[in-house]
């Protein structure tokens, strides 16, 4: 898609659009845990951590996806444990929290790891991840990281393809049990990608 700019971050004004598009791309797998919709859109708009994200902008300035890391000072999609009870109540969060644990992946020295990427409906089959996915290997490259790590479903085996046709690699799969039917999707797979750094 000509003429996309990323950039780090995403602007002010783009934080409930940012919000929708993550739920629009994870809702599927997050929906259980997450739902009604309206709490999830207003969790996601006040947890959203620009810092933590690189954005993709057509020439008119529309936002067109994000592609969220995380590292040991934060996350694009963070959020206490008050927060969690301040829109869902002390038990919808105490039970959301452990849920959410299940899903929660440490991170590792030398290692960039991402927390999500997502693109909007009208940009997708048209570039915009693949330039988002350069972009957050370019970040771990000049952070001085070995490699970008991923986990993905198998409920998506499109996004598996794209990253796969990007140099990752599954590296061990773990497998949900009977919190698939939970979740809606039955395992998932590490895939790393080395940086210039590692080769």
């Amino acid at each position: 898609m000509a003429n996309v700019q990323i950039i780090e971050g995403f602007h002010e004004a783009d934080r409930p659009l940012a919000a929708r598009l993550y739920w629009q791309a994870f809702r599927e797998k997050l929906g259980f845990v997450m739902a009604p919709d309206e709490k999830a859109l207003r969790f996601l708009e006040y947890v959203l951590d620009p810092a933590f994200a690189l954005s993709a902008y057509d020439s008119t300035g529309e936002l067109l996806g994000l592609a969220g890391y995380k590292t040991e000072k934060g996350a694009m999609v963070g959020g206490s444990f008050s927060v969690l009870a301040q829109i869902y109540g002390g038990f919808g969060a105490l039970w959301r929290a452990g849920m959410l644990s299940v899903l929660e992946r440490e991170v590792e020295a030398g290692v960039l790891l991402m927390d999500g990427i997502f693109v909007a409906e009208c940009a997708r089959g048209k570039g915009v991840g693949s330039q988002l996915l350069c972009c957050i290997k370019e970040k771990a490259c000049v952070s001085n990281l070995q490699s970008v790590r991923l986990d993905v479903i198998d409920a998506n085996p499109r996004a598996r393809a794209l990253y796969e046709r990007h140099g990752f690699v599954a590296r061990k799969t773990e497998y949900l049990g009977l919190l698939c039917y939970l979740y809606g999707f039955r395992s998932s797979t590490e895939m790393h990608c080395p940086t210039s750094l590692s080769g």
